[in-house]
């Protein structure tokens, strides 16, 4: 909720003004959480927020000073700090000077894997599925409207399908954007998402050569990865992980990532997923649960509750912290994502939790077909039969695609700050608005925030992380600010 009345700011005898602000109560008993758009967050106990609500609580009081601080309250007599929130929330916000910083590449539907919860089209490699790939032109096209993108530093990220089937549209990519990014002062990363298993020599000394990184599916212990991502030999697990010690060698010990995708089955496992990836020599682990695209849409692996989902994370945090405090470092992806937000003055700026959106605004996808959409979920979506999302294609101009009726449609429901559910949510200022998530879940692009699974989620997940941030356990901490900092215990 959000409680602020300007006008009303010193009638009376009010010693101080209240600045904007939302609150929330984790539990009945509990203190209550303030935050602010700057991503200042205090607790104060229920009778001192009605105090500070109702304008009365003393100067002398110990949270009146960090109150005034962290911008919830004016002095009277004092000016509005309204400069300093200003820089607060530009740092917060500085995603939105750059345009479009990722670009991902379908450079192919190919793929040898049949997985049952797979999020996106896909075609049995055989000899006339070349046609699946895209082609030089449009690839070269692509990387145009790359270039052109204001951001100075960009993410080019290759997706299929299987990428390394077609890695001669990868090389053609890679080439065109080196000899041409100087001139237009870029810096580019490159990153392949890949099951590993068609690597060889050439295509990993080409990867060498212009620092290309790898990013793959790791479902956990083989029983569960080969379940979900099944193979006719019925040996996935193995070859993934023969994939991952080839990359490693020759790219280095960091140049692999990999996530996870958590399915029905694997709820049950959290610690053995996580002992799967510290076993594969992984020191970060992104718990994803399924999204409702593609061949996952149909599956009942898809079928648990948010409720089933935080079971599995809160079992899986405990496992986390506790490898953590053994020694061996290790990261929950979008647990550290969360905290770096709420613990430090910056952003996150990841696409998924953007205000404004980050589909469009901070990512682009050139489908094998020359098409172009403002996310990959809005890819999904045409694969199902639904193009409300596709920008145009890449023989348009930046202008035309930027400006496109899929744009307007997104930019209509963008700013989370606008919609309601989240204009007045105490995690406001550590989400965003995923338009094309509500469409797909409720049919329209600004949705039904409390009965979507995804602000469901995220609530769940920002009121574990909080609660755990108030209760202050001190090797819980030790590892949270070690995850912020992105550095190990021992280096603490």
């Amino acid at each position: 909720m959000t409680l602020f009345r300007p006008r009303e700011a010193f009638q009376g005898e009010a010693g101080y003004a209240l600045l904007p602000f939302q609150f929330r109560r984790l539990a009945d008993d509990s203190p209550v959480l303030l935050t602010n758009d700057a991503g200042e967050h205090l607790w104060l106990e229920s009778d001192d927020f009605l105090a500070f609500a109702q304008r009365r609580l003393s100067p002398v009081h110990p949270s009146f000073w960090d109150l005034e601080s962290r911008h919830f309250l004016a002095r009277k007599g004092q000016p509005l700090p309204l400069e300093a929130m200003a820089v607060q929330l530009r740092s917060r916000k500085a995603f939105l000077f750059q345009g479009p910083a990722l670009h991902i590449f379908v450079v192919s539907l190919r793929c040898n894997h049949s997985c049952r919860y797979c999020q996106v089209s896909r075609e049995a490699d055989g000899p006339d599925a070349h046609q699946f790939d895209m082609s030089l032109a449009d690839a070269s096209r692509a990387a145009d409207l790359v270039l052109e993108a204001p951001a100075p530093s960009v993410t080019v990220e290759f997706q299929g399908g299987e990428p390394l089937l077609a890695f001669a549209v990868i090389r053609h990519v890679v080439e065109h954007l080196e000899a041409r990014k100087a001139e237009r002062g870029k810096q580019i990363k490159y990153v392949i998402t890949s099951v590993l298993h068609h690597l060889d020599e050439d295509k990993l000394a080409f990867m060498a050569a212009h620092h290309i990184e790898l990013s793959t599916s790791l479902d956990g212990p083989a029983e569960i990865h080969n379940r979900n991502r099944p193979l006719p030999s019925r040996d996935s697990h193995a070859r993934t992980l023969a994939g991952i010690a080839q990359a490693r060698e020759v790219l280095g010990p960091h140049a692999v990532a990999a996530l996870t995708t958590i399915t029905k089955e694997s709820l049950a496992v959290p610690e053995a997923i996580i002992d799967a990836y510290r076993n594969a020599g992984f020191h970060s682990i992104f718990l994803r649960p399924i999204s409702p695209y593609g061949f996952a849409a149909r599956s009942k692996r898809t079928d648990y509750s948010v409720a089933e989902f935080m079971g599995f994370y809160r079992r899986a945090l405990v496992h986390l912290i506790r490898v953590n405090l053994d020694g061996y470092p290790m990261d929950e992806a979008y647990a550290a994502l969360l905290l770096r937000s709420i613990l430090t003055p910056f952003g996150h700026g990841y696409v998924d939790l953007r205000s404004p959106a980050g589909a469009g605004f901070g990512a682009w996808v050139y489908n094998y077909d020359g098409r172009v959409y403002a996310s990959d979920e809005s890819r999904m979506l045409a694969a199902m039969g639904d193009e409300t999302f596709c920008m145009g294609s890449v023989q348009d101009s930046y202008e035309a695609l930027l400006t496109s009726p899929a744009m307007q449609l997104i930019a209509s429901a963008a700013v989370a700050e606008s919609i309601p559910g989240c204009s007045t949510c105490a995690y406001l200022p550590f989400c965003g608005s995923d338009p094309i998530d509500s469409y797909r879940r409720q049919g329209d692009v600004i949705g039904h925030r409390p009965s979507s699974d995804f602000c469901q989620r995220q609530t769940a997940m920002l009121d574990l992380l909080f609660g755990m941030l108030r209760r202050g356990n001190p090797d819980e901490m030790a590892v949270f600010q070690s995850w912020v900092r992105r550095q190990s215990l021992a280096a603490d």
